[in-house]
């Protein structure tokens, strides 16, 4: 096989286009249980437990320092929490 075809992938014509989804990460605090579920599944590892700690005891999930505009609208955490106490909302770049 000729070795230069092996270097060539394909690609969409209009990858240039695409843009990646951007979210907002909301807690409800106090229906937080401190499973740590949104924060072991979220691929961009934008959650970490705040020192905070709501009425039941428990520390809740907050967006990580530096990470504001990390969330990519997955809504692994939206699906997995138990409690409903987490959710996103896609962001728009156009303002």
């Amino acid at each position: 096989m000729n070795e230069s075809r092996e270097k060539i992938a394909r690609q969409p014509m209009d990858l240039h286009m695409a843009q990646v989804p951007r979210g907002e990460v909301h807690v409800i605090a106090e229906r937080c249980k401190e499973c740590g579920l949104c924060i072991n599944y979220c691929p961009t590892d934008v959650l970490v437990y705040t020192e905070d700690i709501n009425a039941r005891g428990y520390r809740y999930p907050t967006v990580a320092e530096g990470k504001e505009t990390s969330c990519v609208h997955c809504r692994f955490c939206d699906l997995i929490c138990p409690e409903l106490a987490i959710f996103t909302l896609e962001v728009s770049d156009h303002g």
